[in-house]
């Protein structure tokens, strides 16, 4: 009997009691090479790829993609030999019993003999350019040329869709007066505004080059397409309203719980604010030359996190954890950095940012952006954490308040740094740079005079930043 193995709902971290199938990667029927990319599975927090572990055929695909969550455990899909008889895959699945919390797919104890040979995988591309891991791979299975694609992600890092696009075929114009939703386009990246305009003046969005983000078409970019008619009468026209329906949009399961968690927390938590404001010309003259003397591209977050690194440990009192009815205090910090990713709002965690340097801040905070912006975050990168931050100043937010991050005790928010005027110890009027900072506390954990004194000794840190560097 041919070797039949179960793909079940995998389990990452002991929080997870659910995932969805994000998307099948393999077909139903095709065969598949060991390191293959089976599917994505999305939790309440991550979105991650899984990897096949042997060479094999997704024979039976039992939950389709995109549809509701299942329990960990769920068989997924059976993975069989090739040419593995239909009623053989039957009675597996009829005397499938879901094991705990399965984090791959287990083999059953029939064994077989080897699987035919597979086919040979695809040359290797070499290139010192930033592309994703699955751009690669299509690029590799396509024989694609690597040197026009034009790299939309970060830092021209060439994503997925960057090759999809480039592998596109040229499509004719269609004619005015049809709606050129064909097959082909119906994946094409646009809004929802530019697929009405461009239906309406019979545009085909296959033709149509994107400008936005990752490539995706706007409304300006099917309007630069539209030939105007002139009319006389143009400017004095009569007004039409047109249908104003909304667009329903459920919560996927990561935005479920984040309304989740904050609701309970603002519910729950008995929060109170403490605001004030750090001068920052002396951090920023000495971020400018750190930068060139180090090597290093050390933000001003990064700054912040060592800064309040630095205060919690010598604040242990703030660097608390809230379950129940005891509280969990910690030597070390291990800081949450709220980041806005495609799938909404994560928290990746900087660990022990006490202990280290700015350089290594820096290192850490980008690479858990660059995982968060890609969806490939890891349980163990938003698990914990002992504090928060929640930076707003790059969008120009003056002040705000955060919503604290059970379990942990506090949260601070970050304004955008601005030049004010003050008043010289000569009396004469200048300008200086300030930062807005406000924190939120939990106080059933932390009394009001812990939390100023950590806010005191934060400020301290940040108007004479040579001491974040001993």
């Amino acid at each position: 009997m041919p070797a039949i193995r179960p793909f079940c709902m995998p389990k990452w971290g002991i929080e997870m009691t659910e995932g969805v199938i994000a998307e099948w990667k393999v077909t139903e029927g095709e065969a598949f090479r060991r390191g293959d990319l089976l599917c994505l599975i999305e939790t309440a927090k991550i979105t991650n790829e899984v990897e096949a572990e042997l060479d094999a055929v997704l024979a039976r695909i039992l939950v389709p993609s995109g549809g509701d969550a299942h329990p960990v455990g769920t068989l997924l899909a059976v993975i069989a030999e090739a040419g593995t008889p239909a009623a053989d895959i039957d009675a597996f699945i009829a005397g499938f019993r879901p094991a705990e919390a399965s984090a791959a797919a287990r083999s059953t104890p029939a064994e077989a003999s080897s699987a035919a040979s597979p086919a040979p995988a695809p040359p290797r591309l070499l290139t010192n350019r930033a592309i994703s891991p699955e751009a690669l791979k299509l690029v590799e299975a396509s024989a694609l040329d690597l040197d026009p694609i034009v790299g939309s992600g970060r830092d021209g890092r060439i994503t997925l869709q960057d090759v999809q696009q480039a592998l596109r075929p040229a499509i004719a114009l269609a004619p005015a007066g049809t709606l050129p939703l064909a097959p082909e386009t119906a994946a094409v990246f646009a809004s929802p505004l530019a697929r009405r305009i461009a239906a309406s003046h019979g545009i085909d969005l296959g033709t149509v080059t994107g400008t936005g983000p990752r490539g995706r078409i706007s409304k300006a970019d099917v309007l630069r397409l539209v030939q105007p008619a002139p009319s006389a009468s143009s400017a004095t026209a009569t007004f039409t309203p047109v249908a104003n329906a909304p667009m329903v949009v459920p919560f996927d399961s990561i935005r479920k719980v984040v309304a989740q968690r904050l609701t309970r927390a603002k519910q729950e938590i008995p929060h109170f604010y403490l605001r004030t404001s750090a001068r920052l010309d002396d951090l920023l003259a000495l971020r400018k030359t750190a930068n060139l003397v180090l090597g290093t591209k050390a933000s001003i977050n990064d700054y912040l996190v060592r800064a309040c690194g630095v205060a919690l440990a010598q604040h242990p009192d703030v660097n608390v954890q809230v379950r129940d009815t005891t509280l969990h205090r910690f030597a070390h910090a291990d800081i949450a950095i709220a980041v806005a990713s495609p799938n909404g709002l994560v928290t990746p965690i900087v660990r022990q940012a006490d202990r280290r340097t700015v350089a290594q801040i820096a290192d850490a905070t980008r690479t858990l952006i660059d995982k968060a912006t890609a969806g490939r975050l890891a349980h163990g990168d938003i698990e914990g954490g002992t504090f928060s931050i929640s930076n707003l100043g790059m969008f120009g937010v003056e002040e705000f308040a955060a919503i604290i991050n059970p379990p942990q005790g506090a949260i601070l928010a970050v304004g955008a740094a601005r030049r004010v005027p003050h008043e010289r110890a000569d009396g004469t009027a200048g300008f200086e740079t300030r930062l807005n900072l406000t924190l939120s506390v939990d106080h059933r954990a932390i009394d009001g005079a812990a939390a100023a004194h950590f806010l005191k000794a934060l400020v301290g840190l940040l108007e004479a930043p040579e001491t974040l560097f001993r």
